[in-house]
């Protein structure tokens, strides 16, 4: 066997299956959307915009675009920016942001990574930011690619945690982790592309949770309704030492991944 014999649209498939991964629907990134309202700034935000070449660009489409962290920090270097998510808060949110900054050349589009796309523009540069962990993975790529004018960039998840593995060991729970960024670049290669990789590092959310219910909703954000039994043990921990939990884990990397199209 050599890698041209490796499907890895469908590792990665089999991948997320066994790692359980818990899906959430529009409703909880709905209720999570006014407290995103202020993450429309920070160090990824310029980490991400800094790699971005937007030079003869006109049009952008964010696909997971969440409260318009991305598309409106480019938004005055465009002509119109188009803001793709299946969370209809997120949606509003993202129009909310952008009137209070008197951003007016931005569009919103409700749809989902599984959705027919028919309808989506085209665009010169398409953008997904920390919104791949999809269901199919092959096709989530090749409709950024197929929207792409020019160039395609996207950040994924490395190492496939979420949550730090201490509070895993601490709440007895080790799934396999989730499918990170490799699959990316492998399905990236048999589709003809040539991506490039960095890597963005920023510190551990779990920091903004300045006690344990606001740690506790966080975590069970990641992995499900806990039992009772796993809330127990996870206030353990928390009670243990409440400044390790308020301090944050280990920082959380993303590789930064983008590819220039065959329009390009």
């Amino acid at each position: 066997m050599t890698i041209l014999d490796i499907d890895f649209g469908r590792m990665y498939r089999e991948h997320l299956a066994a790692s359980r991964r818990r899906v959430k629907p529009p409703e909880a990134w709905d209720a999570r959307a006014a407290e995103m309202r202020r993450e429309t700034d920070g160090r990824y935000m310029d980490e991400f915009v800094r790699r971005m070449d937007l030079s003869g660009c006109a049009t952008l489409l964010d696909v997971g675009c969440g409260p318009g962290t991305i598309a409106l920090a480019v938004a005055g270097r465009l002509t119109r920016v188009y803001g793709l998510d299946y969370s209809p808060g997120m949606l509003s949110v993202m129009m909310e942001n952008a009137a209070t900054r008197g951003i007016s050349n931005v569009e919103a589009i409700e749809r989902a990574w599984e959705d027919d796309w028919t309808g989506v523009p085209a665009c010169d540069v398409v953008v997904a930011s920390r919104s791949t962990l999809v269901n199919d993975m092959a096709d989530a790529l090749a409709k950024l690619d197929a929207r792409a004018n020019r160039r395609v960039y996207l950040t994924s998840l490395v190492g496939g945690r979420f949550v730090d593995t201490d509070v895993l060991e601490a709440l007895g729970y080790a799934p396999p982790p989730l499918p990170d960024y490799i699959y990316v670049l492998n399905i990236l290669y048999q589709m003809g592309r040539h991506p490039r990789v960095d890597y963005i590092e920023v510190e551990n959310r779990r920091a903004v949770a300045p006690d344990f219910e606001s740690f506790l909703r966080r975590v069970a954000f990641s992995l499900g309704e806990l039992s009772p039994r796993e809330k127990e043990r996870l206030r353990a921990w928390y009670d243990a030492n409440p400044e390790r939990a308020r301090e944050g884990g280990k920082p959380r990397r993303w590789a930064f991944i983008w590819w220039e199209t065959r329009g390009a």
